[in-house]
């Protein structure tokens, strides 16, 4: 996993620990496929491993399983070590007609199945009662004394009978959802936003078509068009997920829709997965022959032959098949809520854990997604961008950029563990379930220095986990020095297609190199007002020592067009990664190409947002530090690119400026004149 995401996760689960002592309900919100039900664990091995007196019980959705795969996932944390504070039960009530439902209390997690706390459910009938009060003081005052924090996963759902008595029991309540009810007062205390979790590559972006009556050929025809890429550098078969009506509709939607496109494609096996079994159909002849439930289980693998999935609303929530890559709506909906759900399954990541170690080709797509169908409101704010064209101008030519990367662990010279650790004293180490633990907290790169150097054996392991702190430091000061581990990585230019987020921050901007995509508005949002700002600084300084855009024939085009533009994440390769404790990547702000020929690359700061975020002057500080590190040995390794970071402090612009390995500080006014200087 890029540590990107393993520190947006973490940070994330922290700022959640710290409000737990200052509110009695929280809400988290997160985007689907972005790991909460990892950061759920996490937060409650932060408070068990700290708190001997709290239980959590935590009340998930029956359907598809959920509740059963959130256990089996808190089981699993547990067992491997991850998070070993957590000891997990599920309830369940498959007994003996004339058996009492029986709930042991020494376990610190429970898994709820929500619908079980139903009204004529047998935990109603006592059981669930007689177990919080056991657990509580309320038991007559001979009660476990615990706390009981609830945690809601999927809040968006009611859950009113947990809700009548959450004020007898329970002394904490965590909201979990991608779309919380905004309707119940379930405002996001602690958010993911989209836009960080595509951009640390948890989850996949979208590229969204709602044409009206688009039919379902064209999804069918993408997911053959993509396949043999998928399988080829993903080593995963992709899924289209088509979603139909829930009542009257859905026969007429299959038979008169979908079953005749799908019959134009005897190559493709699909499954139809409907509420009742005896609805549910597919073409594979061996599936068929096993019960429906196995059809489910079989078609999440990532080397599942299952192409094409049918269903109603029974994978809205909790069915994670990280291979389904598309998503085709005909359901007649009225539910946005559950619209957002349904695009969440496909935006999963397939090859999360090791996505480091792809090709750029294969993280692009990776981490791509098509929908046909209902924009979801959160998505509404999203604004699809393209780069200008016309016949025979090719932009993505026109604007090549140089990117850095640091180089592989296993090519980097000159750092030996053996240099740093001292011999283990076995009678003072700590217990390795201890150190396990907080090892995987580690970066990738430090926990991929403890495996090589153990290499199989437990004594060295155990002694390198010791002394982890130590190596991490160490390693830290060595990966910095760029001399040796900064190299020049592929050249790129601006994606082809982005996407950004509709903010407060906007501005007309007409001469750059993007068009909105279904819109003829010039105004683009930012994602703060310096950014904002400088977009306005550096449209009238490319009008003045920008290259133009041109012809074939090199005639400038008319009207005049200037090759500068905001290097939107979404898609982009302009990145130069540098290492802060891991590996991470900077995406400047702004990319302008001048009448030299040179490129220019821009990250906007501003110490105006800082103080207004309460960004620590320390961190502010640091941040800029390791920035200017890495422009400044990129600069280095491309001469004939300028990196800079403009920094708002009031209403006047301090630009650091880093070219052929040098920096400086130059004025508003400097930065125009270097332009100038070089027409």
């Amino acid at each position: 996993m890029l540590q990107e995401a393993k520190d947006l996760q973490q940070q994330a689960v922290g700022r959640l620990y710290e409000l737990l002592e200052k509110k009695r309900e929280l809400t988290f919100r997160a985007p689907t496929g972005s790991g909460k039900t990892h950061m759920m664990a996490d937060l409650m091995q932060r408070v068990l491993a700290e708190r001997k007196d709290v239980v959590f019980l935590v009340s998930t959705l029956s359907k598809g399983g959920l509740a059963a795969q959130n256990f089996e996932a808190f089981r699993r944390l547990a067992d491997d070590g991850t998070f070993p504070a957590l000891r997990p039960y599920l309830i369940n009530t498959e007994i003996g007609k004339e058996e009492c439902v029986h709930i042991p209390t020494d376990y610190n997690v429970y898994v709820l199945p929500r619908d079980l706390y139903k009204r004529g459910g047998r935990l109603m009938q006592g059981a669930m009662q007689h177990f919080l009060l056991t657990l509580t003081e309320n038991f007559f005052g001979h009660g476990l004394r615990k706390q009981i924090y609830l945690i809601k996963d999927e809040c968006h759902v009611a859950t009113k009978n947990l809700d009548d008595i959450s004020a007898d029991f329970f002394a904490r309540v965590l909201n979990f959802s991608a779309t919380p009810n905004l309707a119940r007062r379930q405002h996001p205390d602690v958010e993911i936003t989209d836009e960080e979790a595509v951009g640390a590559r948890l989850i996949k972006r979208i590229e969204f078509d709602d044409s009206p009556d688009v039919p379902v050929d064209a999804a069918i025809e993408m997911l053959i068009e993509k396949k043999e890429a998928y399988r080829n550098l993903l080593g995963v078969n992709p899924c289209l997920i088509v979603q139909i009506s829930n009542k009257d509709k859905a026969e007429e939607e299959w038979t008169r829709r979908i079953r005749p496109a799908l019959d134009k494609h005897q190559e493709l096996k699909w499954m139809k997965i409907m509420d009742k079994d005896k609805e549910c159909d597919t073409n594979d002849a061996v599936k068929k022959r096993l019960p429906v439930r196995r059809w489910k289980d079989y078609a999440k693998g990532a080397q599942s032959s299952i192409d094409v999935i049918v269903f109603k609303m029974v994978i809205s929530e909790g069915w994670d098949i990280p291979r389904a890559c598309m998503l085709y709506q005909v359901r007649d909906t009225q539910s946005r809520q559950l619209d957002e759900q349904v695009v969440g399954r496909v935006r999963r990541n397939p090859r999360l854990l090791d996505f480091d170690t792809l090709p750029t080709e294969a993280q692009q797509l990776a981490t791509t997604a098509w929908v046909w169908g209902v924009r979801p409101d959160s998505l509404r704010r999203t604004q699809q961008v393209s780069l200008w064209s016309q016949p025979g101008v090719d932009l993505r030519e026109q604007i090549r950029v140089k990117t850095t990367r640091l180089a592989n662990l296993t090519q980097r010279q000159g750092f030996r563990v053996e240099d740093v650790l001292r011999p283990l004293d076995r009678t003072a180490a700590t217990d390795i379930f201890t150190l396990h633990r907080h090892l995987s907290r580690m970066e990738n790169e430090v926990q991929d220095l403890c495996y090589r150097y153990a290499d199989g054996d437990a004594l060295r392991w155990w002694q390198f986990a010791e002394q982890a702190d130590k190596v991490r430091r160490a390693y830290n000061n060595f990966a910095c020095d760029y001399a040796q581990s900064m190299e020049v990585g592929e050249e790129t230019s601006l994606p082809a297609t982005s996407s950004y987020s509709e903010t407060e921050h906007g501005l007309t901007v007409r001469d750059w190199v993007w068009r909105k995509q279904g819109s003829t508005s010039a105004r683009y949002s930012f994602d703060s007002e310096a950014e904002t700002e400088w977009a306005s600084v550096l449209e009238e300084a490319a009008a003045q020592y920008g290259q133009p855009v041109t012809e074939e024939s090199g005639v400038p085009v008319s009207p005049p067009r200037h090759l500068w533009g905001k290097n939107f994440p979404q898609g982009s390769a302009v990145r130069y990664e540098y290492y802060d404790h891991g590996i991470h990547a900077s995406y400047p702000d702004f990319v302008m190409k001048d009448r030299e020929g040179r490129i220019h690359l821009f990250e906007v700061k501003s110490v105006n947002k800082a103080a207004a975020s309460a960004v620590s002057e320390e961190d502010y500080k640091h941040k800029i530090e390791v920035l200017s590190a890495c422009y400044k040995a990129s600069s280095r390794l491309l001469p004939d690119h300028i990196f800079y970071l403009p920094v708002l402090r009031g209403a006047t612009w301090h630009i650091h400026r880093f070219a052929r390995g040098e920096g400086s500080v130059i004025s508003e006014e400097e930065f125009r004149n270097d332009l100038s200087l070089n027409q």
